[in-house]
């Protein structure tokens, strides 16, 4: 699965193709189906808050780095994944490479969104209410945490 990251946060993910059982051939080419799965598209532009997005963005992480360990989240990790999210979330230019600076150990920080990737939309959605709590502020919506954690493990990726 090749998924390539638009510089907007949005994901181009391929479309599987439709599987044909014997038997299929009489009836596609009475319909006229053959023809209209010939011309189907091959990808799907998923954007920050869209269904499958956060599968596909942990997706995406992981073939950035094939090798790389099953994400372990330790707690001063989260705590910085945390302070960067928000940092980035609050900033008028969204400075996703000075907020990284800041942190002791990106790294770690990095594992930790991973992690909540891999949880899923209601692991983003509690991420984004411990976010709230932690540093203040009203929680950030799913779609834009999303984006932005796309954009912190893009920076850490270069």
């Amino acid at each position: 699965m090749n998924i390539v990251r638009n510089p907007d946060g949005s994901l181009e993910v391929p479309i599987p193709e439709v599987r044909h059982h014997d038997g299929d051939d009489v009836s596609e080419s009475s319909t006229g189906e053959a023809a209209t799965q010939a011309n189907a598209p091959t990808t799907r532009v998923l954007h920050p808050g869209e269904g499958g997005y956060n599968e596909a963005l942990a997706e995406w992480d992981l073939e950035q780095n094939p090798d790389r360990a099953p994400a372990v989240s330790t707690a001063t990790g989260r705590e910085e994944a945390m302070k960067v999210v928000h940092d980035v979330a609050e900033s008028p230019v969204h400075e996703v490479a000075e907020a990284l600076r800041a942190l002791d150990d990106p790294e770690a920080s990095g594992e930790a969104l991973r992690h909540v990737l891999i949880g899923g939309v209601h692991s983003v959605e509690a991420f984004s209410n411990e976010v709230a709590q932690a540093e203040g502020g009203e929680p950030i919506p799913s779609h834009k945490l999303t984006k932005i954690i796309g954009e912190v493990l893009a920076e850490l990726d270069k």
